[in-house]
């Protein structure tokens, strides 16, 4: 009953992220609209966006009838596009005769309660709790702020995973009852067979090595791809790493890192601004995935490996092992030595490393499209009934 519609819906999302990011929170946002929109297409999908801003990504899913871009329809909310999304778009929602509003990157307009439209937050981590050093003091207060009233002022709360749930019962004193934990399914694109026609046009699109790991995230200290560079010392020299993703200042400490040691230079390579069409073919032609964040909500990039056949060495302490589960291999994110070892039996062992994608493919199948829509309409239904349930 719960994954089922209980009536044709209006449904307004945030979309600002959907709109202007192309990584992260902007991938679960285009996500979340696609799967809906496709499972449930009687209902009504409308996208509030305080920018109008063209987004390739996005484009195919206007094209669908039951998908709508919306925009402040005051001449104060387009002036004040940023005030109108934290807090008169409720009045417009109100206008607009909406049935479910739900805020996909860790936020809710302030005045949602009042407007007694019932809610769903989606809240991704409260890393910015376990790692201040990695934030500014005046970003750590307002994500603070605002992710604390959008937990409280949902009508329901998703956490994308065990740990964030716990994370957000712990910090901010949420009922748990009140939190459905609803995994992220991974992008179709992932599902799909690499041809040898598509690796042979990436690998030389990029030339790439025959020998690789794959480090796909943003270049920041957090990721910690800096383990996975440091490692390369201990393993075969044909064996290269490539980091696709963007370059932030952490980038230059890897980079005096590489400089610092002889021979070094020649084996890291750094991809930025890689279409998304391209990831599942860098990640089939890599013969390890690596993904060592030091803490993380969920870990996409773990399942996004698995789901091509590459196998995976992630990090210990926060959920990644939730998200590749016996498919992945797993590492202290500070111990050089432990991650050559792990990764030496991965580059030797055929049949070690097909074992484990076999046992991660297994493991993944709970993270497919069909529950992730399921979960997120069964919460939507309790929002709507005003239900806490076990």
């Amino acid at each position: 009953m719960w994954g089922n519609i209980l009536f044709k819906m209006k449904i307004g999302f945030d979309a600002k992220r959907a709109v202007c990011n192309n990584t992260g929170l902007g991938n679960y946002s285009r996500l979340v609209i696609d799967v809906l929109s496709l499972y449930f297409p009687k209902n009504d999908y409308r996208l509030y966006s305080p920018v109008d801003r063209k987004n390739d990504r996005l484009e195919p899913l206007l094209s669908r009838e039951n998908v709508e871009m919306v925009y402040p329809d005051t001449a104060m909310g387009r002036k004040l596009s940023s005030l109108w999304r934290v807090g008169s778009v409720s009045s417009q929602l109100c206008r607009d005769n909406v049935d479910l509003f739900h805020g996909l990157s860790n936020e809710l307009p302030l005045s949602i309660a009042k407007s007694g439209i019932p809610s769903v937050v989606t809240i991704h981590d409260l890393i910015f709790r376990h790692f201040p050093q990695y934030y500014k003091p005046i970003d750590r207060t307002i994500y603070d702020y605002k992710f604390r009233k959008a937990a409280e002022n949902a009508s329901r709360v998703i956490a994308i995973s065990e740990c964030t749930r716990n994370d957000i019962v712990e910090m901010y004193g949420i009922d748990p009852k009140k939190i459905d934990v609803v995994y992220q399914g991974c992008d179709p694109l992932f599902q799909v067979p690499v041809t040898l026609d598509a690796r042979q046009r990436v690998k030389e699109k990029y030339n790439l090595p025959e020998r690789f790991i794959v480090a796909v995230g943003t270049v920041e200290s957090r990721k910690n791809q800096l383990l996975a560079v440091k490692a390369l010392r201990g393993l075969p020299d044909d064996v290269k790493l490539v980091i696709v993703g963007r370059r932030t200042a952490y980038a230059t400490e890897i980079d005096n890192y590489i400089a610092s040691q002889r021979g070094l230079a020649s084996r890291v390579m750094f991809l930025e601004g890689v279409p998304f069409i391209d990831l599942p073919v860098i990640y089939a032609l890599a013969q390890v995935s690596s993904y060592t964040s030091r803490f993380e909500g969920f870990g996409i990039p773990v399942i996004e490996a698995l789901s091509v056949g590459t196998p995976v060495i992630a990090a210990t302490g926060s959920c990644l092992e939730e998200a590749g589960g016996k498919g992945g291999v797993y590492v202290d994110p500070d111990n050089v030595d432990q991650y050559v070892e792990e990764a030496r039996v991965l580059l030797d062992s055929r049949y070690h490393c097909d074992k484990l994608v076999e046992l991660g493919r297994r493991h993944i199948k709970k993270f497919n499209l069909d529950n992730f829509a399921k979960g997120i309409m069964t919460t939507y239904n309790k929002a709507i009934l005003g239900l806490i349930l076990d």
